[in-house]
């Protein structure tokens, strides 16, 4: 059997492969931390459950419009109002996932060779959705500005030039949890004024904010025509599995992007579309509630680490920290794992290597048992 060549350029996911060793173990009677996962680990709020069921007894289980009903693109584009962007429900693209929106807008964008750029640590995907586009990739590290854009601008304008096509922007960041400044953003708009570049702003996790606002890109003058703002449910009203998520960009890329959509996955599930309006519009306490429970959880990781000597940059955003690690990040990952029963994720994963992203989607109880077992173990010295 003969595979394609941009199936093979791309590497299997690190975070599965911790997943699935990490399930092995649990399937010997092994009591595993697993601070690797990327979900929140609340329910979905009963609201937008409910909404579903309504929406299933009402029959919307047939094919939706492909783009996506136009009661849910209403809907983000009076979210997205309300955040300062000008969309129309014409130019939201409703996708199963915002994973979707990425893969179709890289898909819609990048041609064989076209360059892109990423941010390190960047999420995982990028990087996959940039290969089996066939484009090529150059990468900026933020690591020595505990993850923040402002200190490392000049090193992005090393990089970006009229040969680069596109560029992506994650504020709140996974892994780092990173919120860029506006003076960030604002370096990001004048690159990509100045050399024509199209950037994708992903704010998949704009609703799980701690110490700073968030600027959204396309918000800046200059930058509505040249922005993709990606977003969705996932992180922010814990429906992971419900898989729905959306694009806003210009009607052009939105009808070229939809080919891709109609001829792949045909459009997000209907009556969880329905489902979506409401978590938009009735469930802003229920995400309240869960982003302070993050925010404590943060606060108590941090402090957990110090207490063992452990300094951690401390995110503004998102559900992560990025522990300082072994430069053989991934041995220690995998050691954590089999040894200490901890699972991780290492950071070269995400193009930053001498770290391990730790999840707080877990109780105070089991980051605290998580902890004291790498502690333990040897894996905080």
């Amino acid at each position: 059997m003969q595979f394609t060549d941009r199936v093979e350029r791309v590497e299997p996911s690190a975070t599965l492969a911790i997943s699935s060793l990490a399930s092995e173990l649990e399937s010997e009677g092994v009591d595993v931390v697993d601070l690797s996962v990327g979900e929140p680990d609340f329910p979905t709020p009963e609201p937008v459950v409910e909404a579903a069921k309504e929406a299933m007894d009402a029959g919307h289980t047939g094919y939706p419009p492909s783009q996506g009903v136009p009661e849910l693109r209403e809907a983000i584009a009076t979210d997205l109002e309300s955040r300062g962007l000008d969309y129309t429900a014409d130019e939201v693209m409703v996708t199963p996932g915002a994973k979707q929106a990425l893969y179709e807008t890289v898909q819609t964008l990048v041609d064989d060779g076209d360059e892109v750029v990423l941010l390190d640590p960047a999420w995982v995907s990028y990087e996959a959705m940039v290969k089996l586009a066939g484009g090529s990739l150059s990468r900026v590290d933020l690591s020595e500005s505990d993850f923040q854009l402002e200190p490392a601008l000049d090193d992005l304008r090393d990089v970006v030039s009229d040969d680069t096509q596109l560029l992506v922007v994650n504020s709140p960041g996974n892994p780092s949890g990173a919120v860029f400044t506006d003076a960030a953003l604002e370096g990001v708009r004048d690159l990509a004024v100045e050399h024509d570049v199209t950037v994708i702003s992903d704010e998949i996790y704009d609703r799980i904010t701690y110490d700073a606002e968030t600027t959204s890109l396309a918000t800046l003058e200059g930058m509505r025509e040249r922005t993709v703002t990606v977003n969705g449910f996932s992180k922010s009203f814990s429906m992971t599995g419900w898989r729905l998520g959306y694009f806003a960009a210009p009607e052009a890329l939105i009808s070229q992007a939809g080919k891709v959509q109609s001829h792949s996955v045909s459009s997000a599930t209907n009556f969880v579309q329905r489902a979506g309006v409401t978590a938009l519009e009735e469930c802003d306490d229920e995400v309240a509630s869960m982003r302070e429970a993050f925010r404590e959880r943060r606060d108590l990781l941090v402090d957990l680490f110090a207490d063992h000597g452990v300094d951690v940059p401390v995110g503004e955003g998102a559900f992560y920290v990025m522990l300082p690690v072994d430069d053989d990040d991934a041995g220690w990952c995998e050691d954590a794992l089999s040894e200490a029963h901890v699972a991780t994720v290492p950071g070269s994963a995400f193009g930053t290597p001498g770290y391990a992203r730790l999840s707080y989607a877990a109780s105070e109880e089991r980051l605290r048992e998580g902890v004291e077992r790498l502690a333990e173990g040897g894996f905080l010295d």
